[in-house]
């Protein structure tokens, strides 16, 4: 057996969602011990990988369209503070989020502090684009 038949031959993991590292699909994962050989796929385990990996793709496409649908009402919400002078930032109502956001994702058994990392990322960027409406208003 050739080292490229070992290597198709290695099983991919499939962690918990929010609690690993993403399935990327860069290639097949290395054994799981240094000294441990190379496991053949079953064909019902690639059909599974497959299926799985059909959802986590599905699951990746809603959330950028929920994330462009936040960013409409968001865009919306920074026109409104820049017609009315209010600050871009507001520190009480993104201390709400977070708190609300972390309490659902222990809900949902995600890390929650995975989730707040997430809700940082978005309001900085809601706030970067509401700082240029105020400026080009």
């Amino acid at each position: 057996m050739s080292d490229s038949d070992r290597t198709e031959q290695r099983r991919d993991p499939v962690p918990d969602a929010g609690h690993g590292p993403a399935d990327d699909a860069t290639g097949p994962a290395a054994p799981a011990s240094p000294g441990a050989g190379p496991t053949p796929r079953a064909p019902e385990a690639q059909e599974e990988l497959e299926r799985l990996r059909a959802s986590i793709d599905n699951i990746d496409a809603s959330v950028v369209y929920m994330l462009a649908e936040r960013f409409k009402c968001t865009q919306r919400v920074g026109l409104l503070k820049a017609e009315h002078q209010l600050p871009p930032a507001d520190p009480a109502r993104e201390s709400r989020q977070i708190a609300r956001l972390r309490e659902l994702a222990t809900e949902a058994r995600l890390d929650p502090a995975f989730a707040e990392k997430l809700l940082n990322f978005v309001i900085a960027e809601v706030i970067r684009h509401h700082e240029t409406i105020a400026r080009e208003s």
